[in-house]
C-alpha cells in the first residue's frame, strides 16, 4: 500500500491545495460547454464531478473544521449521514446537483474554494495536526481529512475528467 504523502509545514499544504486546485480549473476551462456535460462511461460529466468536489469542500468545513452534524451539514436524513456510505451518500449530492448550470456549478466551486482555503489559512499548522476525533485511537489528524477533501480529491477527480474526454 502507497504511503500517503503528508505536507511538512502549512506553507506545504496550502501550496499543494492551490496547485492541485490551479491543475482542476486548467482542464475544466479548457472544455466546451458540451464535453463540460458530456457524461463519461461512469455517468458523470466534468460539471457533475465539480459540483461533487464543491459539496464535499462544503463537508469538510462543515462536519470536519466546523464539527457541525453531518446530517445538517449534508441535507439528508440522519440514517444517510451517520452511514457515511458513499454508495449512498454519492447519489444524493449527485441527484441534487445534476440540472444546476455550467455556471452555478464553477461559481460555487470556486466560491466555496476560497471559503476552504481562508479556514485553513487562519488556523496554525499544529492545529491542523490535531486529532480530528479525541476518541479515535490512532489519533489521526484533521490534515488527513482536510488533504482527502482538497488536494487528493482534485487530483483524483481532474484525472477522471480528463479520462472521460479522451473516452469521449
Amino acid at each position: 500500500m502507497e504511503e500517503q504523502w503528508m505536507p511538512g509545514s502549512k506553507k506545504e499544504l496550502m501550496s499543494a491545495i492551490e496547485r492541485e486546485f490551479r491543475l482542476l480549473l486548467q482542464v475544466v476551462e479548457s472544455l466546451t460547454d458540451a464535453q463540460m456535460t458530456k457524461p463519461d462511461p461512469g455517468g458523470w460529466s466534468p460539471k457533475d464531478n465539480l459540483a461533487h468536489l464543491t459539496e464535499w469542500m462544503n463537508i469538510l468545513i462543515g462536519v470536519h473544521l466546523d464539527k457541525r452534524p453531518a446530517h445538517e451539514v449534508l441535507k439528508v436524513a440522519e440514517s444517510v449521514a451517520e452511514s457515511w456510505d458513499m454508495e449512498i451518500i454519492n447519489p444524493v449530492l449527485f441527484e441534487r446537483n445534476k440540472d444546476r448550470s455550467i455556471k452555478e456549478v464553477m461559481d460555487d466551486l470556486k466560491q466555496v474554494y476560497e471559503q476552504v482555503h481562508a479556514r485553513l489559512d487562519a488556523m496554525s499548522f499544529e492545529d491542523l495536526l490535531t486529532p480530528r476525533h479525541a476518541e479515535d485511537p490512532e489519533k489521526r489528524p484533521i490534515l488527513l481529512w482536510i488533504l482527502g477533501d482538497t488536494t487528493e480529491h482534485f487530483l483524483e477527480h481532474r484525472e477522471t475528467i480528463e479520462r472521460g474526454i479522451k473516452a469521449g
